[in-house]
C-alpha cells in the first residue's frame, strides 16, 4: 500500500520527488613509496596526475574494474572511491577527491552503498547523521554527475526513533523492485535485549532492528515496516541473491551482531528463500570480533566479504563459496588508510576511464 508522506519540505518538492513513506513499524513491546626527502604538495599532485595518466592508457574499455565506495573521517567530506583490478589491492583515485558533497539531513555521507540497477543507473543510499530519522539517496549514470539527492524521512513517523544507520539498497529481480533497508533503534522497543551498560546515543541505549521500504521508480515508496528481527541488537545487514536451488530462490544476508555485555561485535549469516524472509540466522559468527560494515563482492564461484576492523584501523576480508565455510584472506588485501564502511561493485574499463578523464579535466580547470 502506498501513501503520501504529508510533510514534504519545499526543497524536496523542488526536486520533483514524491515520498511515500510511513507509519507501520512493527514493534512487539598499499605499499609505500619511500623518498630520501619529503615530497612537497606540488610533487605529490604531479605523481598522482602521472599515475592517473598511466592508468588511463593501460586499462582497456572492455576490462572489469572494481570500485569501493566509502567515507573518510566522519563522512563530512562526502563520497570517496577506491579502485582495484584484482579486488584485493585497492587504491584511491589520484588526489582522493570527493565525488559528491552531502547536502541533506545532517549533511554527512557515511556508509555509502552503491548499486547499478538493471537500467544501468547507479543508485546510492547513505547515512546522513548519527541521529536523523531518515536516510539520503542519490542517482547517477556515470558516478560523476549526480541528481535527485533527497532525504527520505523513513522513520519520521516514529517519534521515539533514535537513528537510521547504514542503509543498503538491493534490486530484487524476482519482485522487480528496489528494497532499501537500514538499522534503527526505537527507544523502549525490544526491552529483553536492551543493555543499560551498553552503547548509547544521547543517553539512550542502542538496540537496533532492521526496517525497510521498497520502490520501483524512486518517486513512490511503500510504508516503512519491520524487515528483520533476529532477537539481538543488529546493524549493517547486506543482502545478495544466490543461485536458485531445486527451483527455489535463495538469498544470503551478512549482518553484524551489535550485542554488548557479553560483547559480540561480529558478523553472522542468515539465509532465506525470499528477500523479505523469514530468515534463518546462524547461531555462530564467521568473523573476528570488533568488525563492522560488511561488503560482498562475487568473484567467480566465490564471494569476498570485506569488513571494517574499526578498532584495528584497517580492513579485513573472508572468502566463501557456500556461506558456510570461510577462509580468512585479510593478509592478501590492501586498502588505503582511512577507508571506512562502503560497498564493492564492478564497472567497465570504459566507465573507469571516464572517471579518470573527468579528474584530469577538473585538474586542468576544464
Amino acid at each position: 500500500m502506498l501513501f503520501l508522506f504529508r510533510r514534504i519540505t519545499p526543497w524536496l518538492c523542488a526536486l520533483g520527488t514524491t515520498v511515500l513513506l510511513g507509519a507501520e513499524a512493527s514493534t512487539p513491546g598499499s605499499a609505500r613509496i619511500h623518498s630520501p626527502e619529503p615530497l612537497s604538495k606540488e610533487a605529490v599532485k604531479r605523481e598522482a596526475s602521472a599515475a592517473g595518466s598511466s592508468l588511463l592508457h593501460s586499462i582497456q574499455d572492455e576490462e572489469t574494474v572494481y570500485l569501493f565506495s566509502h567515507f573518510v573521517g566522519n563522512g563530512e567530506a562526502g563520497l570517496h572511491l577506491a579502485y582495484s583490478r584484482d579486488a584485493k589491492h585497492w587504491t584511491h583515485f589520484p588526489g582522493n577527491p570527493s565525488w559528491l558533497t552531502p547536502t541533506v539531513g545532517g549533511k554527512l555521507m557515511r556508509d555509502p552503498c552503491i548499486i547499478q540497477g538493471p537500467d544501468g543507473v547507479f543508485h546510492m543510499v547513505h547515512t546522513t547523521s548519527w541521529g536523523d530519522r531518515g536516510i539520503g539517496i542519490a542517482h547517477s549514470r556515470d558516478l560523476i554527475t549526480w541528481y535527485g539527492m533527497t532525504f527520505l524521512p523513513v522513520m519520521e513517523h516514529q517519534p521515539k526513533a533514535v537513528n537510521c544507520w547504514a542503509p543498503e539498497i538491493f534490486f530484487d529481480a524476482r519482485t522487480d523492485q528496489y528494497v532499501i533497508y537500514w538499522s534503527t533503534t526505537i527507544e523502549g522497543a525490544y526491552p529483553e535485549t536492551i543493555k543499560e551498560n551498553g552503547d548509547k546515543h544521547q543517553g539512550i541505549p542502542l538496540n537496533h532492528r532492521v526496517y525497510c521500504t521498497t520502490t520501483r521508480d524512486f518517486n513512490t515508496y511503500t510504508r516503512t515496516k519491520l524487515f528483520y528481527e533476529p532477537g539481538f541488537n543488529v546493524i549493517d545487514p547486506v543482502i545478495i541473491r544466490l543461485p536458485d536451488k531445486d527451483k527455489q530462490p535463495r538469498y544470503a544476508m551478512v549482518l553484524k551482531d551489535e550485542t554488548r555485555h557479553p560483547d559480540q561485535k561480529n558478523l553472522r549469516v542468515a539465509v532465506s528463500h525470499s528477500v523479505f524472509g523469514p530468515w534463518k540466522t546462524d547461531a555462530k559468527p564467521f568473523s573476528p570480533d570488533w568488525v563492522e560494515g560488511p561488503a560482498l563482492l562475487p568473484m567467480g564461484d566465490a564471494w569476498i566479504c570485506y569488513y571494517d576492523m574499526y578498532t584495528r584501523h584497517r580492513y579485513g576480508a573472508m572468502q566463501t563459496r557456500d556461506f558456510k565455510t570461510w577462509t580468512d584472506i585479510t593478509g592478501d588485501i590492501r586498502f588505503p588508510k582511512g577507508t571506512r564502511h562502503g560497498t564493492a561493485f564492478r564497472v567497465t574499463g570504459k566507465q573507469f576511464n571516464k572517471l579518470l578523464r573527468h579528474l584530469d579535466q577538473r585538474k586542468q580547470g576544464r
